[in-house]
């Protein structure tokens, strides 16, 4: 059983939204505006395992809840749009959101979603007695279990996704990975969303490390996906 936060305005939406996960287990509780559901989640920021945030809300919407929260947490967020328009769901995806949902949407196929995102998100630590594994690129390290990446001993601070793209494309390094192959290591056989997601948080991850000084390029290969080399 997860403890998920409904953030949205429309009642019967999130009564809706509110009745399936309770179907599936899980505890639900809704509020209708985005500094509510900021005030819960400061308060208390280990009680919620996910966030399903409209983006249309009173006040402070969806983006400017998304931004703030990711500046302190990595809480899985699944974000509802009214909107199907490919600009406000990669908005969502830079924002920091897990997944998206287009209204109207199918109440199975969000509780589908929480299933998968729920289930990335607790994916097992390695065992605390195994060898620390540790790869090294150029002056970059990557602690694989400890999920740390330092630049010329500096830490670096990536989101969960960028972390693990990066752990994959350092296991291939030179080699290039197609975006369904990014998509199959990253987010799991189960993510059933598009190939732009990928993009969005490859983009983040090339940011992030060329303002670290890495010496590490994700190269856009044509037509056919990323590959990682290392510059001197």
């Amino acid at each position: 059983m997860a403890q998920i936060l409904v953030v949205e305005d429309d009642r019967a939406i999130a009564e809706l939204v509110q009745l399936y996960l309770r179907r599936e287990g899980h505890d639900v509780l809704i509020v209708d505006n985005g500094a509510t559901a900021l005030r819960r989640l400061e308060a208390e920021p280990t009680a919620v395992d996910l966030v399903v945030l409209d983006l249309m809300l009173p006040g402070l919407d969806g983006r400017g809840v998304c931004r703030r929260l990711r500046a302190t947490s990595d809480v899985p967020v699944i974000m509802l749009t009214a909107l199907d328009d490919d600009r406000d769901k990669i908005e969502g995806l830079e924002l920091g959101a897990d997944d998206y949902l287009t209204k109207p949407f199918n109440p199975q196929e969000l509780v589908v979603r929480v299933r998968a995102v729920l289930r990335r998100a607790t994916r097992p630590a390695p065992p605390s007695a195994t060898p620390t594994r540790q790869v090294e690129l150029g002056n970059l390290q990557i602690d694989l279990d400890a999920r740390r990446v330092l630049v010329a001993g500096e830490e670096v601070t990536l989101r969960t996704k960028e972390f693990d793209l990066l752990t994959a494309f350092a296991n291939s390094a030179g080699i290039v990975l197609s975006r369904d192959q990014l998509l199959e290591r990253v987010w799991g056989g189960e993510f059933d969303g598009d190939t732009r997601t990928v993009d969005v948080h490859v983009s983040r991850l090339r940011d992030n490390l060329a303002s670290a000084g890495s010496g590490i390029e994700i190269e856009t290969v044509r037509s056919v996906g990323y590959r990682l080399a290392v510059r001197s």
